[in-house]
């Protein structure tokens, strides 16, 4: 997993066809301290990370040759680009577009129009969620043993979403917000992955989810 720079200028990528968004976006964000690389859809934006790993990408859903979710999915199918926290932003507002987009691996769901402060926010809730993972692979990576779960354990997709969300700190009320379900429905999700697993708590879920590169 790629280290996120501490005490260094973070890198985020902006993907969308908009120009006019693209300029704004880009502006507030270098005026924030970001250093901002822009693709005007998926196939440019692969290309961008070819060359270079951001801290966080920043991506439109509707785009020509290459959409966010197509994009989405294969990042999160590379282990060399499978940490990189994605926020989506997006005219389409309904839950169904929401829980798409976060169930497609986007970390964030944003609704345009939005506030430029809002967006500042999610991307640095996003960059500490992602500094936090990292931090959990160092640990193991330094020779910290390995959790120890059942063989042969597969998740679902949604159990895999979950887990993710898990180890990014959130607790399952804001889990099940995220989705749009039930807080009843997250605690179901993660009571069975604990049986799966055989594992004791959502911590040792999460580290064990890590290593075993579910996500």
């Amino acid at each position: 997993m790629t280290d996120i720079k501490t005490g260094e200028q973070k890198r985020l990528m902006l993907v969308d066809d908009d120009p006019n968004l693209v300029l704004l976006v880009r502006d507030y964000l270098e005026f924030r301290g970001y250093e901002v690389s822009t693709a005007e859809n998926g196939l440019k934006a692969l290309e961008l990370l070819e060359l270079e790993l951001p801290d966080l990408i920043i991506c439109d859903i509707m785009m020509p040759e290459m959409d966010g979710y197509s994009l989405v999915k294969v990042i999160r199918e590379d282990p060399r680009t499978g940490w990189i926290p994605v926020l989506f932003l997006s005219a389409k507002g309904q839950s169904q577009d929401k829980v798409k987009g976060l169930n497609t691996g986007a970390d964030v769901y944003i609704v345009k129009p939005f506030e430029p402060e809002e967006l500042v926010a999610q991307v640095e809730s996003s960059l500490r969620q992602a500094s936090r993972l990292i931090k959990i692979n160092n640990r193991q990576a330094a020779g910290q043993p390995p959790i120890q779960a059942r063989p042969g354990v597969e998740l679902t997709p949604t159990e895999v979403r979950v887990v993710q969300l898990v180890s990014q700190g959130l607790a399952n009320r804001e889990i099940a917000k995220a989705m749009k379900v039930s807080q009843r429905t997250i605690e179901s999700h993660v009571s069975n992955m604990l049986n799966k697993t055989g594992l004791h708590n959502r911590t040792e879920l999460a580290r064990w989810a890590l290593e075993s590169k579910k996500f």
